[in-house]
């Protein structure tokens, strides 16, 4: 009987194991992209010394000299770098809470997408027909103009919600808590409790995968840290935190949070349009589930509330995660239109920085640098969880 001869591998040349060859190959690729983001470094700065002008970020020591009206506490006496950071912390707050709040718009109207009802069925479509179709700086304006500083009324006249909350064409103002002086003290606390909070949470985790038992091993870690923050509130003399309540003055509200109308603009556009896009990704995974799954919940007896999360979304997350990621990055990006409404963002402030230096080449590099940590650090952090939710092949 004829056998095939069987070369082994440590006896082929190196130019025709398709080993070496990857790896090759992939080196060769890798050089070719150094070499040319080099020549794109030295023809830059070639063209920077013909100009009379060099790289450099010395400016961000300088003295800014202009008002951030909104974010962390700023003077225009400090630094343009401090600006900077107020801007990029201003764009990391709006894109934390639009994903927070799109996400609970999305999965609420993709639910109600497939509900038994026919009117909220149909004006779950209408929404997300009608919001996905109009592009998002009109919604932005709309939103600015129309409903805030044209619907709503003076700040002398604002719209008092409950719990002292007040609404105005300046923006919602609401009460606060601030740090007194015994917070040094509870602090301490609060660091422990979430050492302790992280130990329990592995330890529950491997006990549970021990037993083969399911569970939330997140509550544990919660109420560890509840538990040590109520024991360091009772502990330490006098109250960690107090309550500011805004109180109008002559032409402003004085104390609490400030939260200006170009805030509140983008924020419910962001989380309007943003959220359209989820609900249907949301509406598109539960029905990816197998329908057997959902009968065999029902003859099980549980109510449709209990079938849906207990049965249905834990296995729709599996489709709705990879494309609610991109969701997420898109909103973090979408947030750099506030410059259209005043919002002092990071593209807005950055903008103002650039006006005032000249130095527009640096600025670029610090935009596009700040971007691409921002939608690194939620692309990692939907990948991790993703992987997580994936069934493992046995």
């Amino acid at each position: 009987m004829f056998r095939p001869r069987v070369i082994p591998s440590h006896s082929l040349r190196l130019w025709r194991d398709t080993r070496v060859l990857r790896v090759v190959g992939q080196a060769v690729f890798l050089a070719a992209v150094a070499a040319g983001a080099w020549w794109l470094l030295v023809n830059l700065q070639a063209n920077l010394r013909s100009s009379g002008l060099n790289l450099s970020f010395r400016f961000l020591r300088h003295t800014a000299g202009f008002p951030i009206s909104e974010g962390i506490r700023y003077s225009p006496t400090d630094s343009n770098g401090h600006a900077f950071w107020v801007g990029f912390v201003n764009t990391a707050r709006i894109a934390a809470i639009g994903i927070v709040l799109a996400t609970v718009v999305g999965v609420l109207v993709g639910v109600a997408r497939l509900s038994a009802n026919w009117l909220v069925r149909k004006l779950a479509a209408l929404y997300v027909e009608a919001i996905r179709n109009i592009p998002l700086p009109v919604q932005l304006f709309f939103w600015y103009f129309a409903v805030i500083l044209t619907g709503l009324p003076a700040a002398s006249n604002s719209i008092r919600l409950p719990g002292a909350i007040y609404l105005s064409r300046r923006g919602l103002c609401m009460p606060w808590l601030i740090p007194t002086a015994s917070f040094a003290t509870w602090r301490w606390f609060l660091v422990g409790g979430a050492v302790s909070a992280v130990v329990v949470y592995a330890f529950r985790r491997l006990q549970l995968k021990r037993i083969d038992r399911p569970g939330i091993p997140i509550l544990w870690s919660v109420a560890t840290l509840l538990l040590a923050g109520t024991v360091g509130w009772c502990i330490t003399a006098g109250r960690p935190l107090a309550l500011d309540v805004p109180v109008f003055e002559r032409f402003n509200f004085e104390g609490g949070i400030w939260l200006s109308a170009s805030f509140l603009a983008l924020l419910v556009g962001l989380t309007t349009y943003t959220g359209a896009f989820i609900a249907e990704i949301v509406r598109a995974g539960i029905q990816a589930v197998d329908r057997g799954q959902v009968e065999a919940a029902k003859a099980l007896g549980l109510r449709r509330r209990n079938l849906l999360r207990l049965v249905v979304l834990p296995q729709a997350m599996r489709v709705i995660l990879p494309p609610l990621g991109s969701q997420y990055l898109s909103l973090a990006k979408n947030s750099s239109l506030g410059i259209l409404i005043g919002y002092y963002d990071l593209l807005n402030v950055s903008t103002t920085i650039f006006n005032q230096t000249g130095r527009a080449v640096e600025m670029m590099l610090l935009i596009m640098g700040s971007y691409l940590s921002l939608s690194f650090l939620f692309s990692f952090t939907l990948n991790y969880y993703n992987r997580r939710m994936q069934p493992v092949e046995k």
